[in-house]
């Protein structure tokens, strides 16, 4: 099994950034598909940028893509995701997840990923 930690949610200005972090325990290793969602008030859980285990590719949703950054440090067993010119509509708690030699195919999918984080929230204000 893996835990997941985020942490480096709060509040920003429209504008701003902010970095995210995921730190992962118990039976880590490079084979494990790192993925990150959002869930704003009201609205399902959505896709936001994955990274794969075994091609390193990112993957972003068109919402963020240029904007947002995903990456990981297998040797510290983290993951992390930069966030910058943040926008009110990405006000929302987001989650990292994780599963094992998940295909890249599914990253995006959330039904897909087995660990899943507590969450940080995120308020960008405008």
């Amino acid at each position: 099994q893996v835990q997941l930690v985020e942490s480096g949610g709060g509040l920003v200005q429209a504008g701003g950034s902010l970095r995210l972090s995921c730190a992962a325990s118990g039976r880590t290793s490079s084979s494990v598909a790192i993925g990150w969602f959002r869930q704003a008030p009201g609205k399902e859980r959505e896709f936001v940028a994955a990274i794969g285990w075994i091609t390193g590719r990112t993957y972003y949703a068109d919402s963020v893509k240029g904007r947002f950054t995903v990456s990981r440090d297998n040797a510290k067993n983290t993951a992390s995701l930069q966030m910058t010119n943040l926008k009110p509509e990405d006000t929302a708690v987001y989650y990292c997840a994780a599963d094992y030699r998940l295909p890249d195919s599914k990253l995006a999918q959330k039904g897909w990923y087995a660990y899943w984080g507590q969450g940080t929230q995120v308020p960008v204000s405008s």
